[in-house]
Protein backbone atom coordinates (compact mmCIF):
# COMPACT_ATOMS: atom_id res chain seq x y z
CA UNK A 1 0.00 0.00 0.00
CA UNK A 2 2.82 2.46 0.85
CA UNK A 3 5.56 1.25 -1.50
CA UNK A 4 6.05 4.70 -3.09
CA UNK A 5 7.25 6.02 0.30
CA UNK A 6 10.51 4.12 -0.26
CA UNK A 7 11.43 6.93 -2.71
CA UNK A 8 12.89 10.06 -1.07
CA UNK A 9 11.43 12.49 -3.61
CA UNK A 10 7.95 11.07 -3.18
CA UNK A 11 8.13 11.27 0.62
CA UNK A 12 9.06 14.96 0.40
CA UNK A 13 6.36 15.62 -2.20
CA UNK A 14 3.71 13.82 -0.14
CA UNK A 15 4.43 15.81 3.03
CA UNK A 16 4.45 19.13 1.18
CA UNK A 17 1.22 18.28 -0.63
CA UNK A 18 -0.46 17.24 2.63
CA UNK A 19 0.34 20.57 4.31
CA UNK A 20 -0.76 22.56 1.27
CA UNK A 21 -3.94 20.51 0.82
CA UNK A 22 -5.00 21.13 4.42
CA UNK A 23 -4.79 24.86 3.73
CA UNK A 24 -6.62 24.51 0.43
CA UNK A 25 -9.55 22.72 2.10
CA UNK A 26 -9.64 25.38 4.82
CA UNK A 27 -9.88 28.08 2.16
CA UNK A 28 -12.51 26.19 0.17
CA UNK A 29 -14.70 25.84 3.28
CA UNK A 30 -14.26 29.50 4.23
CA UNK A 31 -14.95 30.68 0.68
CA UNK A 32 -18.22 28.74 0.47
CA UNK A 33 -19.34 30.02 3.87
CA UNK A 34 -18.48 33.64 3.03
CA UNK A 35 -20.51 33.53 -0.17
CA UNK A 36 -23.44 31.74 1.44
CA UNK A 37 -23.75 33.69 4.69
CA UNK A 38 -21.76 36.96 4.51
CA UNK A 39 -22.05 38.11 0.91
CA UNK A 40 -25.57 36.70 0.27
CA UNK A 41 -28.58 35.58 2.27
CA UNK A 42 -28.10 31.79 1.96
CA UNK A 43 -28.08 31.99 -1.86
CA UNK A 44 -26.98 28.58 -3.19
CA UNK A 45 -27.18 29.98 -6.73
CA UNK A 46 -24.37 32.46 -5.94
CA UNK A 47 -22.28 29.54 -4.69
CA UNK A 48 -22.91 27.77 -7.99
CA UNK A 49 -21.72 30.82 -9.95
CA UNK A 50 -18.60 31.09 -7.78
CA UNK A 51 -17.76 27.45 -8.41
CA UNK A 52 -18.45 27.85 -12.14
CA UNK A 53 -16.03 30.78 -12.38
CA UNK A 54 -13.34 28.93 -10.43
CA UNK A 55 -13.59 25.63 -12.29
CA UNK A 56 -14.37 26.98 -15.77
CA UNK A 57 -10.82 28.06 -16.85
CA UNK A 58 -9.43 24.48 -16.95
CA UNK A 59 -11.98 23.72 -19.67
CA UNK A 60 -11.37 26.91 -21.65
CA UNK A 61 -7.55 26.76 -21.42
CA UNK A 62 -7.12 22.99 -21.73
CA UNK A 63 -5.03 23.06 -24.93
CA UNK A 64 -2.57 25.63 -23.60
CA UNK A 65 -2.24 24.27 -20.05
CA UNK A 66 -1.62 20.71 -21.22
CA UNK A 67 1.03 21.82 -23.69
CA UNK A 68 2.74 23.91 -20.99
CA UNK A 69 2.79 20.90 -18.62
CA UNK A 70 4.49 18.80 -21.32
CA UNK A 71 6.81 21.49 -22.67
CA UNK A 72 8.30 23.14 -19.53
CA UNK A 73 9.97 22.01 -16.31
CA UNK A 74 7.02 20.96 -14.13
CA UNK A 75 8.86 21.54 -10.87
CA UNK A 76 9.59 25.18 -11.70
CA UNK A 77 6.10 25.65 -13.13
CA UNK A 78 4.60 24.41 -9.86
CA UNK A 79 6.74 26.79 -7.83
CA UNK A 80 5.32 29.69 -9.87
CA UNK A 81 1.68 28.58 -9.64
CA UNK A 82 1.90 27.77 -5.93
CA UNK A 83 3.45 31.19 -5.25
CA UNK A 84 0.65 32.96 -7.15
CA UNK A 85 -2.03 30.98 -5.33
CA UNK A 86 -0.40 31.95 -2.03
CA UNK A 87 -0.60 35.65 -2.96
CA UNK A 88 -4.28 35.36 -3.91
CA UNK A 89 -5.11 33.59 -0.63
CA UNK A 90 -3.39 36.32 1.37
CA UNK A 91 -5.20 39.04 -0.59
CA UNK A 92 -8.57 37.41 0.05
CA UNK A 93 -7.86 37.31 3.78
CA UNK A 94 -6.82 40.97 3.92
CA UNK A 95 -9.90 42.14 1.99
CA UNK A 96 -12.28 40.15 4.19
CA UNK A 97 -10.64 41.33 7.42
CA UNK A 98 -10.78 44.94 6.22
CA UNK A 99 -14.51 44.58 5.46
CA UNK A 100 -14.33 45.60 1.78
CA UNK A 101 -15.04 42.20 0.20
CA UNK A 102 -18.08 42.12 -2.11
CA UNK A 103 -19.73 39.36 -4.11
CA UNK A 104 -18.38 40.85 -7.35
CA UNK A 105 -14.84 40.88 -5.94
CA UNK A 106 -15.24 37.27 -4.83
CA UNK A 107 -16.32 36.33 -8.34
CA UNK A 108 -13.15 37.99 -9.66
CA UNK A 109 -10.93 36.13 -7.21
CA UNK A 110 -12.68 32.85 -8.05
CA UNK A 111 -11.88 33.41 -11.74
CA UNK A 112 -8.23 34.26 -10.96
CA UNK A 113 -7.89 31.14 -8.79
CA UNK A 114 -9.36 29.12 -11.64
CA UNK A 115 -6.92 30.46 -14.24
CA UNK A 116 -3.87 29.70 -12.08
CA UNK A 117 -5.32 26.34 -11.08
CA UNK A 118 -5.78 25.49 -14.76
CA UNK A 119 -1.97 25.52 -15.14
CA UNK A 120 -1.27 24.06 -11.69
CA UNK A 121 -3.48 20.96 -11.82
CA UNK A 122 -2.18 19.12 -14.93
CA UNK A 123 1.42 19.93 -13.99
CA UNK A 124 0.85 18.64 -10.44
CA UNK A 125 -0.87 15.46 -11.66
CA UNK A 126 1.80 14.72 -14.28
CA UNK A 127 4.66 15.55 -11.88
CA UNK A 128 3.79 12.46 -9.83
CA UNK A 129 5.08 10.27 -12.66
CA UNK A 130 8.27 12.35 -12.76
CA UNK A 131 8.87 11.45 -9.12
CA UNK A 132 8.18 7.68 -9.27
CA UNK A 133 8.77 4.96 -11.84
CA UNK A 134 5.98 3.67 -14.05
CA UNK A 135 5.41 0.50 -12.01
CA UNK A 136 4.71 2.67 -8.94
CA UNK A 137 2.63 5.30 -10.75
CA UNK A 138 -0.78 3.85 -9.88
CA UNK A 139 0.23 3.49 -6.22
CA UNK A 140 1.61 7.04 -6.12
CA UNK A 141 -1.59 8.46 -7.64
CA UNK A 142 -3.68 6.63 -5.04
CA UNK A 143 -1.47 7.85 -2.18
CA UNK A 144 -1.79 11.37 -3.58
CA UNK A 145 -5.55 10.95 -3.30
CA UNK A 146 -5.05 9.72 0.27
CA UNK A 147 -3.08 12.90 1.04
CA UNK A 148 -5.81 15.02 -0.55
CA UNK A 149 -8.57 13.34 1.42
CA UNK A 150 -6.56 13.12 4.63
CA UNK A 151 -6.29 16.90 4.36
CA UNK A 152 -10.00 16.99 3.67
CA UNK A 153 -10.62 15.35 7.05
CA UNK A 154 -8.60 18.03 8.83
CA UNK A 155 -9.01 21.24 6.82
CA UNK A 156 -12.79 21.80 6.79
CA UNK A 157 -13.21 20.92 10.48
CA UNK A 158 -10.38 23.28 11.47
CA UNK A 159 -11.81 25.98 9.19
CA UNK A 160 -15.28 25.62 10.72
CA UNK A 161 -13.93 26.07 14.24
CA UNK A 162 -11.71 29.01 13.23
CA UNK A 163 -14.61 30.74 11.47
CA UNK A 164 -16.63 30.56 14.69
CA UNK A 165 -13.70 31.68 16.88
CA UNK A 166 -11.85 34.33 14.84
CA UNK A 167 -13.70 34.81 11.52
CA UNK A 168 -13.21 33.79 7.89
CA UNK A 169 -10.43 36.26 7.03
CA UNK A 170 -7.85 34.53 9.22
CA UNK A 171 -8.62 31.21 7.55
CA UNK A 172 -7.52 32.63 4.17
CA UNK A 173 -4.33 34.04 5.70
CA UNK A 174 -3.50 30.71 7.33
CA UNK A 175 -4.02 28.98 3.99
CA UNK A 176 -1.48 31.36 2.42
CA UNK A 177 1.10 30.21 4.99
CA UNK A 178 0.53 26.51 4.18
CA UNK A 179 1.70 27.05 0.59
CA UNK A 180 5.23 27.21 1.99
CA UNK A 181 4.90 23.46 2.64
CA UNK A 182 4.64 22.71 -1.08
CA UNK A 183 7.24 25.30 -2.12
CA UNK A 184 9.80 23.97 0.39
CA UNK A 185 9.10 20.40 -0.76
CA UNK A 186 9.72 21.38 -4.39
CA UNK A 187 13.03 22.99 -3.36
CA UNK A 188 14.11 19.85 -1.44
CA UNK A 189 13.37 17.41 -4.28
CA UNK A 190 16.51 15.84 -5.73
CA UNK A 191 16.27 16.74 -9.41
CA UNK A 192 18.87 14.16 -10.45
CA UNK A 193 16.61 11.38 -9.16
CA UNK A 194 13.55 12.46 -11.16
CA UNK A 195 12.42 10.07 -13.91
CA UNK A 196 13.66 11.32 -17.33
CA UNK A 197 10.80 12.82 -19.30
CA UNK A 198 9.84 12.25 -22.93
CA UNK A 199 9.54 15.85 -24.09
CA UNK A 200 7.44 17.18 -26.95
CA UNK A 201 8.22 20.44 -28.73
CA UNK A 202 6.41 22.67 -31.19
CA UNK A 203 3.16 24.59 -30.86
CA UNK A 204 1.67 22.58 -33.74
CA UNK A 205 1.33 19.65 -31.37
CA UNK A 206 -1.31 21.26 -29.18
CA UNK A 207 -4.05 19.12 -30.70
CA UNK A 208 -2.16 15.83 -30.27
CA UNK A 209 -3.80 15.22 -26.90
CA UNK A 210 -7.27 15.57 -28.42
CA UNK A 211 -6.40 13.24 -31.31
CA UNK A 212 -4.87 10.66 -28.97
CA UNK A 213 -7.93 10.55 -26.72
CA UNK A 214 -10.21 10.45 -29.78
CA UNK A 215 -8.53 7.23 -30.90
CA UNK A 216 -8.94 5.60 -27.46
CA UNK A 217 -12.61 4.63 -26.87
CA UNK A 218 -11.77 3.49 -23.34
CA UNK A 219 -10.48 6.97 -22.49
CA UNK A 220 -13.50 8.61 -24.13
CA UNK A 221 -15.83 6.54 -21.96
CA UNK A 222 -13.76 7.23 -18.84
CA UNK A 223 -13.88 10.97 -19.55
CA UNK A 224 -17.65 10.85 -20.10
CA UNK A 225 -18.22 9.07 -16.79
CA UNK A 226 -16.05 11.42 -14.72
CA UNK A 227 -17.60 14.44 -16.47
CA UNK A 228 -21.09 13.49 -15.33
CA UNK A 229 -19.90 12.79 -11.80
CA UNK A 230 -17.83 15.98 -11.63
CA UNK A 231 -20.53 18.21 -13.12
CA UNK A 232 -23.53 17.09 -11.07
CA UNK A 233 -22.43 14.68 -8.34
CA UNK A 234 -19.42 16.38 -6.77
CA UNK A 235 -20.91 19.74 -5.80
CA UNK A 236 -20.32 18.97 -2.13
CA UNK A 237 -19.91 22.59 -0.98
CA UNK A 238 -23.49 23.20 -2.15
CA UNK A 239 -24.85 19.91 -0.77
CA UNK A 240 -23.12 20.08 2.62
CA UNK A 241 -23.67 23.78 3.32
CA UNK A 242 -27.36 23.77 2.44
CA UNK A 243 -27.99 20.53 4.34
CA UNK A 244 -26.15 21.96 7.36
CA UNK A 245 -28.44 24.98 7.31
CA UNK A 246 -31.51 22.72 6.94
CA UNK A 247 -30.41 20.86 10.07
CA UNK A 248 -29.86 24.15 11.94
CA UNK A 249 -26.05 23.91 12.00
CA UNK A 250 -23.48 26.70 11.69
CA UNK A 251 -20.04 26.93 10.07
CA UNK A 252 -18.62 24.29 12.43
CA UNK A 253 -21.39 21.85 11.47
CA UNK A 254 -20.72 22.51 7.78
CA UNK A 255 -16.99 21.91 8.22
CA UNK A 256 -17.61 18.71 10.15
CA UNK A 257 -19.75 17.32 7.30
CA UNK A 258 -16.89 17.90 4.87
CA UNK A 259 -14.47 16.14 7.22
CA UNK A 260 -16.82 13.17 7.69
CA UNK A 261 -17.11 12.89 3.91
CA UNK A 262 -13.32 12.69 3.82
CA UNK A 263 -13.27 9.65 6.14
CA UNK A 264 -14.83 7.53 3.43
CA UNK A 265 -12.72 9.27 0.79
CA UNK A 266 -9.50 8.40 2.61
CA UNK A 267 -10.58 4.76 2.93
CA UNK A 268 -11.29 4.65 -0.81
CA UNK A 269 -7.90 6.15 -1.65
CA UNK A 270 -5.98 3.72 0.58
CA UNK A 271 -7.86 0.75 -0.87
CA UNK A 272 -6.98 1.99 -4.37
CA UNK A 273 -3.32 2.15 -3.31
CA UNK A 274 -3.41 -1.59 -2.54
CA UNK A 275 -4.40 -2.51 -6.10
CA UNK A 276 -1.59 -3.40 -8.48
CA UNK A 277 -3.43 -1.95 -11.48
CA UNK A 278 -6.14 0.66 -12.08
CA UNK A 279 -9.08 -1.09 -13.75
CA UNK A 280 -12.02 0.52 -15.53
CA UNK A 281 -14.48 -2.03 -14.09
CA UNK A 282 -13.79 -0.59 -10.63
CA UNK A 283 -14.76 2.86 -11.92
CA UNK A 284 -18.07 1.56 -13.25
CA UNK A 285 -19.03 -0.34 -10.10
CA UNK A 286 -18.09 2.59 -7.85
CA UNK A 287 -20.41 4.84 -9.86
CA UNK A 288 -23.31 2.55 -9.02
CA UNK A 289 -22.28 2.68 -5.36
CA UNK A 290 -22.21 6.49 -5.49
CA UNK A 291 -25.75 6.65 -6.90
CA UNK A 292 -27.11 4.31 -4.23
CA UNK A 293 -25.32 6.08 -1.36
CA UNK A 294 -26.48 9.52 -2.58
CA UNK A 295 -30.12 8.42 -2.72
CA UNK A 296 -29.78 6.97 0.78
CA UNK A 297 -28.42 10.31 2.06
CA UNK A 298 -31.56 12.14 0.90
CA UNK A 299 -33.69 9.86 3.08
CA UNK A 300 -31.84 10.62 6.31
CA UNK A 301 -33.98 12.54 8.86
CA UNK A 302 -31.22 14.01 11.04
CA UNK A 303 -27.78 15.60 10.92
CA UNK A 304 -25.81 12.60 12.22
CA UNK A 305 -27.61 10.00 10.13
CA UNK A 306 -26.98 12.17 7.04
CA UNK A 307 -23.32 12.52 8.06
CA UNK A 308 -22.99 8.73 8.33
CA UNK A 309 -24.11 8.23 4.73
CA UNK A 310 -21.50 10.75 3.56
CA UNK A 311 -18.73 8.27 4.40
CA UNK A 312 -20.19 5.91 1.78
CA UNK A 313 -20.55 8.75 -0.73
CA UNK A 314 -16.95 9.81 -0.16
CA UNK A 315 -15.68 6.24 -0.51
CA UNK A 316 -17.44 5.80 -3.85
CA UNK A 317 -16.39 9.17 -5.29
CA UNK A 318 -12.70 8.76 -4.48
CA UNK A 319 -12.70 5.18 -5.77
CA UNK A 320 -14.03 6.50 -9.08
CA UNK A 321 -11.67 9.44 -9.36
CA UNK A 322 -8.51 7.77 -8.07
CA UNK A 323 -8.96 4.69 -10.24
CA UNK A 324 -9.81 6.75 -13.32
CA UNK A 325 -6.78 8.99 -12.74
CA UNK A 326 -4.48 5.99 -12.33
CA UNK A 327 -5.96 4.34 -15.42
CA UNK A 328 -5.40 7.45 -17.55
CA UNK A 329 -1.83 7.95 -16.31
CA UNK A 330 -0.64 4.36 -16.67
CA UNK A 331 -2.17 3.68 -20.11
CA UNK A 332 -1.23 6.98 -21.79
CA UNK A 333 1.78 7.68 -24.01
CA UNK A 334 4.35 9.44 -21.75
CA UNK A 335 5.06 12.11 -24.39
CA UNK A 336 1.40 13.14 -24.31
CA UNK A 337 0.67 12.59 -20.63
CA UNK A 338 0.56 16.28 -19.69
CA UNK A 339 -1.93 17.11 -22.43
CA UNK A 340 -4.10 14.07 -21.75
CA UNK A 341 -4.13 14.88 -18.02
CA UNK A 342 -5.01 18.48 -18.83
CA UNK A 343 -7.99 17.13 -20.77
CA UNK A 344 -8.85 14.85 -17.87
CA UNK A 345 -8.72 17.70 -15.34
CA UNK A 346 -10.69 19.94 -17.70
CA UNK A 347 -13.39 17.29 -17.96
CA UNK A 348 -13.64 16.99 -14.16
CA UNK A 349 -13.30 20.63 -13.22
CA UNK A 350 -14.78 22.03 -16.41
CA UNK A 351 -17.97 20.13 -15.72
CA UNK A 352 -18.55 22.29 -12.66
CA UNK A 353 -19.51 25.43 -14.66
CA UNK A 354 -22.18 23.29 -16.30
CA UNK A 355 -23.49 21.47 -13.26
CA UNK A 356 -22.90 23.79 -10.29
CA UNK A 357 -25.29 26.58 -11.37
CA UNK A 358 -27.97 23.98 -12.14
CA UNK A 359 -27.46 22.17 -8.85
CA UNK A 360 -27.36 25.48 -6.98
CA UNK A 361 -30.62 26.60 -8.60
CA UNK A 362 -32.30 23.27 -7.76
CA UNK A 363 -31.13 23.56 -4.13
CA UNK A 364 -32.43 27.12 -3.89
CA UNK A 365 -35.80 26.35 -5.49
CA UNK A 366 -36.58 22.79 -4.37
CA UNK A 367 -34.23 22.17 -1.45
CA UNK A 368 -30.86 20.42 -1.01
CA UNK A 369 -32.30 16.90 -1.13
CA UNK A 370 -33.58 17.48 -4.67
CA UNK A 371 -30.14 18.77 -5.67
CA UNK A 372 -28.48 15.62 -4.27
CA UNK A 373 -30.90 13.50 -6.31
CA UNK A 374 -29.74 15.32 -9.45
CA UNK A 375 -26.19 14.19 -8.64
CA UNK A 376 -27.34 10.63 -7.93
CA UNK A 377 -29.10 10.51 -11.32
CA UNK A 378 -25.92 11.67 -13.05
CA UNK A 379 -23.97 8.90 -11.30
CA UNK A 380 -26.48 6.31 -12.45
CA UNK A 381 -26.30 7.56 -16.05
CA UNK A 382 -22.51 7.38 -15.91
CA UNK A 383 -22.73 3.80 -14.63
CA UNK A 384 -25.02 2.86 -17.53
CA UNK A 385 -22.62 4.43 -20.03
CA UNK A 386 -19.76 2.33 -18.64
CA UNK A 387 -21.77 -0.91 -18.66
CA UNK A 388 -23.04 -0.27 -22.19
CA UNK A 389 -19.54 0.34 -23.48
CA UNK A 390 -18.12 -2.78 -21.81
CA UNK A 391 -20.83 -4.91 -23.40
CA UNK A 392 -20.73 -3.24 -26.84
CA UNK A 393 -16.92 -3.28 -27.07
CA UNK A 394 -16.77 -7.06 -26.81
CA UNK A 395 -14.59 -6.97 -23.70
CA UNK A 396 -17.02 -8.95 -21.54
CA UNK A 397 -16.90 -12.73 -21.97
CA UNK A 398 -18.14 -15.84 -20.25
CA UNK A 399 -15.60 -17.53 -18.02
CA UNK A 400 -13.96 -20.55 -19.63
CA UNK A 401 -14.91 -22.97 -16.83
CA UNK A 402 -17.43 -21.25 -14.50
CA UNK A 403 -20.96 -20.88 -15.85
CA UNK A 404 -22.12 -17.82 -13.92
CA UNK A 405 -18.86 -15.86 -14.00
CA UNK A 406 -17.85 -13.19 -16.51
CA UNK A 407 -14.39 -11.91 -17.45
CA UNK A 408 -13.42 -8.46 -18.75
CA UNK A 409 -10.45 -7.59 -20.95
CA UNK A 410 -8.63 -4.60 -19.45
CA UNK A 411 -6.20 -2.20 -21.14
CA UNK A 412 -2.85 -3.00 -19.59
CA UNK A 413 -0.42 -0.28 -18.43
CA UNK A 414 2.14 0.87 -20.98
CA UNK A 415 5.65 -0.36 -20.36
CA UNK A 416 8.49 2.18 -20.27
CA UNK A 417 11.35 1.09 -22.53
CA UNK A 418 14.86 1.72 -21.24
CA UNK A 419 17.39 3.62 -23.43
CA UNK A 420 19.43 0.42 -23.83
CA UNK A 421 16.40 -1.55 -25.08
CA UNK A 422 15.54 1.27 -27.48
CA UNK A 423 19.09 1.38 -28.89
CA UNK A 424 19.15 -2.40 -29.36
CA UNK A 425 15.75 -2.31 -31.08
CA UNK A 426 16.89 0.43 -33.49
CA UNK A 427 20.05 -1.56 -34.25
CA UNK A 428 17.92 -4.61 -34.95
CA UNK A 429 19.66 -6.82 -32.40
CA UNK A 430 16.88 -7.16 -29.80
CA UNK A 431 13.15 -6.50 -30.23
CA UNK A 432 11.37 -4.33 -27.68
CA UNK A 433 9.43 -6.66 -25.35
CA UNK A 434 5.69 -6.13 -25.60
CA UNK A 435 3.16 -6.59 -22.77
CA UNK A 436 1.48 -9.96 -22.71
CA UNK A 437 -2.01 -9.98 -24.16
CA UNK A 438 -4.71 -11.58 -22.07
CA UNK A 439 -8.37 -12.46 -22.54
CA UNK A 440 -10.60 -13.69 -25.34
CA UNK A 441 -10.02 -10.56 -27.39
CA UNK A 442 -6.26 -11.18 -27.27
CA UNK A 443 -6.80 -14.79 -28.42
CA UNK A 444 -8.63 -13.48 -31.51
CA UNK A 445 -5.75 -11.10 -32.28
CA UNK A 446 -3.18 -13.88 -31.96
CA UNK A 447 -5.24 -16.08 -34.25
CA UNK A 448 -5.45 -13.29 -36.82
CA UNK A 449 -1.69 -12.69 -36.68
CA UNK A 450 -1.11 -16.42 -37.17
CA UNK A 451 -3.13 -16.29 -40.39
Amino acid sequence: MFRSFSIFNYRVWFIGALVSNIGAWMQSTAQSWVVLTQLTDNDAGAMGITMALQFGPPLLLVGVTGWVADRFDRRRLLMITQGLLMVLGAALGVLILSGVMTLTLMYGFALALGVIGAFDNPARQAFVTDVVSRENASNAVALNAASFNGARMIGPAVAGVLIVLVGTGWVFLLNAVTFFGMIIALLLIRTKELVPRVRSTGSSRLADGFRYVGKRPDLMVTFAMVFLLGAFGMNFPIFASTMAIEFGQGADGFGLLSSILAIGSLAGALLAARRDQARIRVVVLALLGFAIASVASTLMPGYWSYAATLTLVGFAVVTVMTTANGYVQTTTDPALRGRVLALYMAVIMGGTPVGAPIVGWVAAEFGPRAAILVGATAGLVAFLIGVTWMLASGRVHRHASKRFRLTLDETRPLRVVSPEEYSDAVAGTTPIPLPKREGARADKLRAREAG
